[in-house]
């Protein structure tokens, strides 16, 4: 059971060493491209080419003959009549109980967390709340997007299902500490405030569609660094700036700091690097990124 593209390996890995999955469980297709046509996710793409039998009503469970039920990502709250049917063990992608809920990567990130886990646990009818069959720790990468760490983490964790299920569960452990959560990341939580430092301001954008403005439309950056070098001047935060001596494009941010912008996108046009986007802006002097009405409004 699963939607995006972070449950993929788990799949594959259970076909591959031969479990028997008599169905998979997603979220109903979506529109997608230019003509909106509905689309299925990557879970049910992969069940299907595996010639898996796929549904998207969780009633379905009930008509199953199976040992278990794996959950990675899948968005829903299991009802409880399901869950005490059949055992449920859920793929969550924290060191519980820190970070339980919807985004425990992103705010992992948000948060400037150099580590993150992997957990196995029964599924409880309370949100991330079960207890813990089995976890890896992980090191999240200094400049690491969150694509990247979903891409790394997925296949540790089918690694960690695909062993506990072949050398058994085992009794597991009741979760332990102060939990925390990850509320899901909302349009808010991707805009760049220009007033905060640099270093943050890099978090938001390897979360990917880190957006802000740019003489009123929305503009997306998607690649940066904080910038390190000493400047000749002091940048306004969200003042724009080409460096001649660095050749780089320069942003101002709080606490005196600046952040370098190496990849973004304005509004209507395909992704570029920083030069090209400023040979194509011709910017007039003391110009800034964040001033235009769409920011102002999605903050109000």
């Amino acid at each position: 059971m699963g939607t995006p593209e972070i449950a993929v390996p788990a799949l594959l890995a259970l076909a591959k060493e031969g479990f028997e999955i008599p169905l998979v469980l997603t979220n109903p297709d979506r529109p997608k491209g230019r003509g909106r046509h509905p689309q299925p996710c990557p879970v049910k793409a992969t069940s299907e080419r595996l010639g898996l039998p796929v549904s998207h009503d969780l009633a379905d469970l009930e008509e199953v003959e199976a040992d278990l039920a794996v959950v990675v990502a899948y968005g829903q709250i299991i009802p409880e009549y399901l869950l005490e049917k059949l055992l449920f063990v859920n793929l969550h992608f924290s060191l519980l109980p820190k970070w339980r809920g919807a985004a425990p990567l992103e705010r992992a990130i948000l948060n400037g967390g150099e580590r993150t886990g992997i957990c196995l646990m029964a599924l409880a009818p309370t949100l991330d709340t079960g207890p813990i069959y089995r976890q890896v720790e992980c090191e999240i990468g200094a400049d690491e997007t969150l694509e990247e760490l979903r891409g790394r983490l997925a296949v540790r964790a089918a690694d960690l299902l695909v062993t506990a299920l072949k050398e058994g569960l085992g009794e597991p452990t009741p979760q332990k500490g102060e939990p925390t959560w990850a509320k899901k990341i909302t349009t808010r939580d991707r805009h760049l405030d220009w007033s905060l430092s640099s270093v943050y301001l890099n978090r938001v954008v390897r979360l990917g569609g880190a957006w802000t403005t740019f003489r009123g439309k929305r503009l997306l950056i998607w690649k940066a660094s904080p910038f390190v070098h000493s400047l000749e001047h002091s940048l306004e935060p969200g003042e724009i700036v080409w460096d001649f001596s660095s050749e780089k494009l320069l942003v101002g941010a709080g606490e005196g700091t600046a952040l370098e912008v190496l990849t973004l996108q304005a509004e209507g046009k395909s992704k570029m690097d920083a030069l090209a986007w400023h040979n194509g802006a011709n910017l007039d002097s003391a110009e800034f990124l964040g001033s235009g009405d769409l920011a102002h409004k999605i903050n109000q």
